[in-house]
C-alpha cells in the first residue's frame, strides 16, 4: 500500500510533468488575473467620470450649452364661457357669462440667424474644454397673427397687449441685453415671468432649460394692417459644449462662422456646405422651409416644446484617450491569454520547466500596461502613450523570459509575437467600420498558428 510521502511524490510530478495540470494552472492563473484586470476597467471609468466633473464645472462657471427658440409673438385674446349659478335660498339657478384671457403664440414669417462664434480652450490641471463667446443676430419678420384656426372675433383680440418672447438655455452667458426691435422702436426684454418660482422650468427634458425672457406691450402692432413687421435684435453670449438654433420661422436661413477647426454639426438639420470645413474654420448654411419640418406657425395652447428639431454645432475638444483606454482593456483577457498561451506551447515542446509564480509574474507585467498606457496618456497623445506602454511592458517579458527559456530563440519570438499582437490591438481599437472584420481576420490567424504549432504536443502525456 503506499504511503502519503509517495503519493505526495507521485502528484508533484504529475503537477510537473503533465500537460493537463499544466493547462489547469494556467488557466487558474488568468481567471486570478482577471481580478486586478477589472480594477483597472474601474480606474478608468474613475478618471473619466473625473474629467467630466471638471469640464462641467468649467462649462457651468463660464456657461452652458447656447439655445436660442424665437422671437415670438405672445397675442392675448378674450374667450367666452357661461357659468351656472344656483341661489342657495331660493334654489333658482342662474347663468353668468365669464370672460377668460388666453394666450396664442405665432412665429415669424421670416428668420435670419447669422452668428460668429470665437471659442477658446480653458484648461484645469491635466483637463481642458472648450468654450466660446459668440455674437447673434436675428433678422426677419411676423405677418398679421392668423385667429381662424379658433374662430376669434377681432374685437376680442387684445392687440394692444401683444408681447415678443425669447427662450433662451444659457441667460447666465449672457453679455449683452435681451432688446428687440420692431421698425424704429426698440422693446426690451427681462425675465420677469420667472420671478413667479412655478414658471422657473418650463422645460427640464434631456439636459437643457429653457428660460423665458418677455418684452413689455408691443404698441407697434396695434390693429396690425395685414403687412409683414421687420424685426432685428443681436445678442451677445458666452457658452461652451454646442450652441443650436430651433427653426421657427416659415422659412429659417442660419449662418455659423467660427474658426474652430474639429466642428460638428448636430441636430435634425445638416448644412447644406457641410464638407467646406477647412483649416482656418468653417461658414455653415442652413435654409429649412416649414414644409421641412413637422410643426405648426402658430399655437393656441401655449408653447410647444420643440427642441428635438434644435440644430447647430459642437465645439467640445475630442478627448478619447479614456475611451480607447477603456477598449484596449476590453482586449486584456485576449492578450493574457494569448501570452500565457505561447509560454505554454514552448515548455510544452521544449520540456522547459515553468514555475507558476513566473506566469504569476508574466501576467501582473501585461495589467501593468493598462495603467501606463492610462497615466501617460492623461499627459500625452493615446499614439505615443500605447507606444511608451507597449515598448516598456514587451522589453520587461522579453527579459525577464530570457532567464526563464535560457535559449536566445524563444525570448525573441515571444518578443516578436507580444509586438504583433499589440499592434494588432491598436488597429482593431483606431478602425470602427472595419473593426469586427480584421479582427476576426486576426483571430482566425492565431488560431491556425497556434493548431499548427500545437501538433507536435504530446498531448498523451498527461
Amino acid at each position: 500500500m503506499e504511503t502519503n510521502n509517495q503519493q505526495q511524490g507521485k502528484f508533484g510530478r504529475w503537477a510537473k510533468t503533465s500537460i493537463t495540470a499544466r493547462m489547469l494552472m494556467v488557466g487558474v492563473l488568468i481567471v486570478v488575473l482577471m481580478i486586478p484586470l477589472s480594477y483597472i476597467k474601474s480606474l478608468i471609468n474613475e478618471r473619466k467620470l473625473r474629467q467630466q466633473e471638471v469640464v462641467s464645472e468649467i462649462n457651468q462657471k463660464w456657461g452652458e450649452e447656447v439655445m436660442i427658440y424665437g422671437p415670438i409673438l405672445k397675442v392675448p385674446y378674450k374667450t367666452y364661457f357661461e357659468k351656472t349659478i344656483t341661489n342657495p335660498t331660493t334654489k333658482e339657478v342662474q347663468k353668468e357669462t365669464v370672460t377668460k384671457i388666453k394666450y396664442a403664440h405665432f412665429f415669424p414669417q421670416k428668420l435670419v440667424i447669422n452668428s460668429t462664434i470665437n471659442p477658446e480652450e480653458k484648461t484645469r490641471g491635466i483637463y481642458k474644454t472648450a468654450v466660446y463667446k459668440s455674437s447673434i443676430a436675428l433678422n426677419g419678420s411676423f405677418s398679421k397673427p392668423d385667429f381662424s384656426e379658433i374662430e376669434i372675433k377681432d374685437e376680442d383680440i387684445l392687440w394692444n397687449k401683444t408681447r415678443v418672447i425669447m427662450q433662451s438655455s444659457n441667460l447666465k452667458g449672457a453679455s449683452s441685453l435681451f432688446e428687440i426691435q420692431f421698425n424704429k422702436n426698440k422693446y426690451q426684454l427681462t425675465s420677469k415671468n420667472f420671478k413667479d418660482a412655478n414658471s422657473q422650468k418650463l422645460y427640464n427634458n434631456n439636459y437643457v432649460e429653457l428660460n423665458e425672457l418677455e418684452s413689455n406691450n408691443l404698441q407697434l402692432l396695434d390693429a396690425p394692417n395685414g403687412k409683414e413687421t421687420p424685426f432685428s435684435m443681436t445678442i451677445h453670449m458666452k457658452g461652451s459644449k454646442q450652441i443650436r438654433f430651433i427653426p421657427i420661422g416659415q422659412e429659417t436661413d442660419v449662418t455659423i462662422n467660427s474658426d474652430w477647426k474639429t466642428a460638428n454639426f448636430i441636430g435634425e438639420y445638416l448644412p447644406h456646405n457641410s464638407d467646406k470645413i477647412t483649416e482656418t474654420g468653417f461658414n455653415a448654411k442652413w435654409k429649412i422651409l416649414d414644409i421641412n419640418r413637422p410643426f405648426s406657425q402658430q399655437y393656441f395652447n401655449g408653447i410647444p416644446n420643440l427642441k428635438n428639431y434644435a440644430f447647430g454645432v459642437n465645439f467640445l475638444i475630442p478627448v478619447d484617450e479614456y475611451q480607447k483606454s477603456e477598449r484596449s482593456a476590453k482586449y486584456g483577457f485576449l492578450v493574457i491569454g494569448l501570452t500565457f498561451l505561447i509560454f505554454f506551447l514552448i515548455q510544452s515542446m521544449s520540456k522547459i520547466n515553468i514555475h507558476p509564480f513566473q506566469y504569476l509574474m508574466i501576467g501582473i507585467a501585461l495589467t501593468m500596461f493598462y495603467t501606463l498606457l492610462i497615466s501617460i496618456s492623461e499627459h500625452s497623445s493615446y499614439l505615443k502613450a500605447y507606444l511608451i506602454a507597449g515598448v516598456a511592458v514587451v522589453t520587461l517579458i522579453t527579459l525577464y523570459s530570457k532567464s526563464i527559456l535560457k535559449n536566445i530563440k524563444f525570448p525573441v519570438f515571444i518578443g516578436v509575437s507580444l509586438t504583433a499582437l499589440y499592434t494588432f490591438i491598436f488597429v482593431i481599437i483606431q478602425l470602427e467600420n472595419y473593426a469586427l472584420l480584421v479582427g476576426s481576420i486576426g483571430l482566425f490567424t492565431i488560431l491556425a498558428a497556434v493548431m499548427y504549432a500545437s501538433r507536435k504536443i504530446d498531448w498523451e502525456n498527461n
